[in-house]
Formats: structure tokens, sequence, C-alpha cells
């Protein structure tokens, strides 16, 4: 598990750090518009817990799951960003923003086992919804493509600490830290129902 983990987590920082290199060397509009980009994501709760659920969820599928999940999560986000850009309206979006931290934070407290193809589904799904709003809110005045990559990889760092944090609990032990992890779940659920809650 440890050497797989090893390489998955490489994997995954070459792939979202990679472009983070490439746009060091922009220019000043650009730096603005991944600063914006970086900060949406980790400005809201609802985001920070489905993002971080997800990390969790990846990490206890292991496996394939392990680099799959979190990056078809920002993969199709992307796809809900240019959507959100371009003024194409999804439906929902609040609400499926509040239903992912509900339905993540439920698989991760119930432990859910599921093949590394429906977890991909089901984080796709929610990625829509979360892209969309990062997209719809860009600032006019930064460039939609530094933005875009700030936020991708904002929430692949979300993720990635995610992936850790489970990573470290499980360290406590087989018992205690599932114990652990299963509670965060289920404090991520009833968060989740709260921001349903304020939404309807």
């Amino acid at each position: 598990m440890a050497p797989k983990l090893t390489k998955s987590l490489l994997a995954t920082a070459t792939v979202v750090f990679t472009p983070a290199v490439a746009f060091a060397h922009t220019g000043v509009g650009d730096t603005s518009g991944f600063a914006h980009g970086f900060g949406h994501p980790i400005s809201g709760l609802d985001h920070i817990l489905a993002m971080l659920m997800v990390g969790v969820f990846a990490w206890r599928l292991g496996g394939r799951a392990l680099w799959l999940v979190p990056m078809t999560f920002v993969v199709i986000m992307a796809a809900g960003g240019a959507l959100g850009v371009a003024g194409i309206g999804v439906p929902f979006v609040e609400i499926g923003i509040a239903l992912s931290v509900v339905v993540l934070g439920a698989i991760v407290a119930l432990d859910v086992k599921a093949p590394a193809a429906a977890a991909m589904g089901v984080v796709g799904l929610f990625a829509i919804f979360h892209g969309h709003v990062h997209g719809a809110e860009m600032p006019e005045n930064v460039g939609s493509v530094a933005y875009a990559i700030g936020f991708m990889i904002a929430t692949a760092l979300l993720h990635l600490a995610g992936i850790s944090a489970g990573f470290l609990i499980g360290k406590a032990g087989e018992h205690y830290g599932s114990l652990i992890v299963r509670s965060a779940g289920g404090f991520a659920t009833m968060a989740g129902f709260g921001l349903l809650i304020a939404i309807l």
C-alpha cells in the first residue's frame, strides 16, 4: 500500500504542479487571474469539505482510484468551469454543491466501497456543479486560463490534503483510524445538510 501511495501521490503532484511551473513565467494580469482562481475553492466551507471528502474517499478505495478519482474531479470541474465562463446555465448548482458535501461525507462516514468507475462517476457529477460556480464567479478583468489553472491547482491540493489526512489518521490503527475518518465524514454530512437547509 505504501509504495503505491507514494507513486500515486508523486504522479498526481506532477500533473498538478507542471502547469504552475509554466505559469510562473507569465505576466501580471495572468498572475492576478491565477490568484483569484486559486483563492476561490478555499474561500467557502462547502468547497473545502467536498474536496477533502473526495481525497479521503480516494484514499479509502486505494489502488488506481487513489489518483483516478481526484483527477476525474479536477478534469470535469474544469469542463464545468468552462460552462460557467461561457454563461451556460446548469440547473440547481447551489443545491448540487450542498448535496455533494452531504453525499461525499456520507460515503466516507459509511465507509462505502465502490469500483473506481462508479466512484469516478459520482465525483464527476458533483464536479460539474463546483466547476460551474468557479467559472461563473470569475472576475471580468482576469485571464480565464490563469484563473482556471488557479482553481484546478487549489482543488487538487485540497484533494491531496484529504488523501494525506486519511493516510496519517490511518496510522492511528485500523480501529481508531477508521473511527476518526468516519466521524469526519459524519461531520461533513451534517454540515452539508446545514448548507442545504440554508439554500432551501
